[in-house]
């Protein structure tokens, strides 16, 4: 078993804010009526940000540290494999994923199973670290030094992982958001 990162930084990301609100309430279409799904959502910093726009929060993550952080009376925190969802097939009205692809095993199977349990008609939003820019591919290098598995995919490359839905990308200021509509 290695070391699991997140659940020793646990603590601290969870008062950390996202500073990204109204753009992910643009990018994602907000408000929705229904669930959203924030695979890699950790300790609940994103879905705190944008509750107000969506009935239901369902928080993925592999790190039960980073879930033990979320704020549980507003979220439903599941513990597993951004891989391998435990959901239905077509169950979330929105399906996010923040500063998160980079962490998993494999981006094709977590790109799959995040499209899977969208539903038709759905908005899946992927925001990442930018790996075009310097200061992203610096933060890169320190991740693998303290051994993160980290392995960052510039927007194009995310856009690829989909072979299906209405795909767009934007890259702003180091961070890039691919968007698919199921």
């Amino acid at each position: 078993m290695s070391f699991d990162h997140f659940s020793a930084i646990a603590p601290i990301y969870a008062r950390v804010t996202y500073s990204k609100k109204e753009a992910m309430r643009e990018i994602a279409s907000l408000p929705v009526q229904g669930r959203l799904l924030d695979v890699g959502g950790g300790t609940g910093r994103v879905a705190s940000a944008i509750r107000e726009f969506v009935d239901e929060i369902v928080i993925a993550d592999v790190s039960f540290g980073m879930l033990a952080h979320s704020p549980r009376a507003d979220f439903r925190p599941v513990c597993g494999a951004s891989e391998s969802l435990p959901f239905a097939d077509n169950f979330f009205e929105r399906v996010i994923m923040v500063d998160a692809l980079h962490h998993v095993a494999d981006h094709a199977y977590t790109a799959r199973e995040m499209f899977r349990v969208l539903k038709p008609g759905g908005v899946l939003v992927i925001e990442e670290p930018d790996i075009r820019a310097f200061g992203v591919k610096l933060i890169a290098v320190a991740e693998k030094v303290l051994l993160m598995r980290s392995h960052f995919l510039a927007p194009d490359a995310i856009m690829k992982l989909f072979d299906v839905g209405e795909k767009e990308t934007k890259s702003v200021d180091g961070t890039a958001w691919v968007i698919v509509r199921k």
